[in-house]
């Protein structure tokens, strides 16, 4: 089957740092499926794992963590889905990659794809949508009130590929007031079409820009990019008791400022509940099937942005290269090989 990978980490520009290669198609045991991958997305986590990952010699690394496609077949404690089954879902960081013309995942972290929209428009939505979902409602617990706290949320960095299904989530299922973060027209305009009651530019200082909205201070913070750049913004604009979550990777977070407001501090990587088997691993399944009839209902959309074409190396080196320029909005989506 046809694969992208690469050897040695290596920048984007390199002439080999995704590849085109064949391996073998692998077979599904345990509660595992093979998926053929109709569509996949691009994450800032491929980026980051290309630049760093170094196989075992001779070996590739294959990235992905993102796919839509069909079950062609299951493993023999698999009862989930079956053969002929669209599935969409984001894949274990431990295992190998989506970008690959077969796939195999742990069927506990695999959802029903949404029937209403295509493949490319679904793979778009698997890793994002699990990382909000988690952070809103098992980290930062967003229906559990704050005791004065204005009713809001503020997710920063609101046109990304996170804060764009975050901000839909959180209009179709909470009353919070959502205030997202967007420093250009395109992006400003993109997160006010995704539901934002409010937008604020992260380029400039925020709680000043929080303040002045006149709706009081934020129960909670949802940070997806450049942390350490807003921490002293967010300790001053959070409402004392308050519930602060991240999802990037600072150089160094110091946590001793939140201290004086009693903020609690959460982290959220989508991958823990696949790396670790967790007790609750099968809770992605039901959350992604809760995502696709949200989709289906009509509550929310695709973040698809950016079609780049087949699923090929050339073309992945392209999102590649977008994502690490900061400039991407909503997912980047390639289909087919």
């Amino acid at each position: 089957m046809r694969a992208i990978g690469y050897q040695t980490p290596q920048p984007i520009d390199a002439a080999t740092a995704l590849v085109d290669f064949d391996l073998p198609r692998p077979e599904p045991q345990g509660r595992d499926i093979l998926v053929e991958v109709k569509a996949v997305s691009v994450n800032p986590v491929d980026t980051k794992i290309r630049a760093s990952a170094r196989p075992e010699p001779g070996d590739w690394k294959v990235l992905g963590w993102d796919a839509a496609g069909v079950v062609t077949a299951v493993g023999p404690d698999a009862s989930l889905f079956r053969p002929g089954d669209a599935v969409f879902y984001a894949g274990a960081i431990n295992r190998s990659g989506t970008n690959a013309e077969f796939h195999l995942v742990d069927e506990r972290i695999v959802g029903r794809k949404p029937a209403s929209i295509d493949f490319a428009a679904a793979a778009a939505l698997p890793l994002t949508s699990i990382t909000a979902w988690e952070m809103l409602f098992d980290r930062l617990e967003v229906t559990r009130p704050v005791a004065g706290a204005a009713n809001a949320i503020l997710i920063i960095g609101g046109a990304g590929g996170v804060g764009s299904i975050a901000i839909q989530i959180a209009r179709a299922l909470t009353d919070l007031t959502v205030i997202a973060t967007a420093s250009r027209p395109e992006t400003q305009d993109w997160v006010k079409s995704l539901g934002a009651h409010h937008v604020v530019d992260h380029r400039q200082p925020l709680a000043p820009q929080i303040e002045a909205l006149g709706i009081g201070q934020p129960a909670f913070v949802f940070s997806t990019t450049n942390t350490d750049d807003h921490l002293a913004d967010i300790v001053e604009l959070i409402a004392p008791q308050g519930r602060f979550g991240l999802i990037d990777d600072p150089k160094v977070l110091n946590a001793l400022p939140l201290k004086r407001k009693s903020i609690s501090l959460h982290w959220e990587l989508m991958f823990t509940r696949s790396l670790f088997a967790t007790a609750d691993i099968e809770k992605q399944h039901d959350l992604l099937n809760r995502i696709s009839e949200l989709v289906d209902a009509g509550k929310i959309k695709s973040t698809l942005a950016d079609h780049f074409g087949v699923i090929n190396a050339q073309n992945l080196k392209r999102a590649h290269a977008l994502i690490e320029s900061g400039k991407a909005k909503g997912k980047i989506v390639l289909e087919g090989f």
